[in-house]
């Protein structure tokens, strides 16, 4: 069984690490603001669905940790890659000259922006 105290604790290190408001995070794992509010304040428990939607919605959580405790949050796997650089590699470097080749071969003619309001803008050269 969930302890809903710790659970409550997670969510809201969750919320404090990706620097969100309560209900920026209700938005992002497509629940309700109310659900977040029942959920912090202990009036509600939390379900399954909202669990998976919390995983899906920020892969880094892991689910052990989020019902648990058991593990960590952030994964020092993910806390270390912030700092590593990102090196060339020879084989992405056939993979860019091939690329440029095809570019050369085919021409953009139009660019559509579709926005979440129903309109676009449109582009052409």
């Amino acid at each position: 069984m969930v302890n809903s105290e710790d659970f409550v604790k997670r969510l809201e290190k969750i919320i404090r690490y990706y620097d969100l408001s309560a209900s920026v995070f209700a938005d992002k794992i497509k629940v309700q603001r109310s659900s977040i509010s029942h959920l912090l304040s202990g009036r509600n428990k939390p379900s399954l669905e909202f669990v998976l939607k919390v995983i899906k919605t920020f892969p880094e959580v892991n689910l052990y940790w989020l019902l648990n405790g058991k593990g960590a949050f952030p994964p020092l796997s993910t806390s270390q890659s912030k700092t590593i650089v990102p090196t060339q590699h020879p084989i992405l470097k056939k993979v860019e000259v091939s690329t440029i080749k095809s570019a050369k071969e085919k021409m953009i003619e139009k660019i559509i922006i579709f926005y979440s309001d129903g309109s676009f803008k449109s582009y052409q050269e």
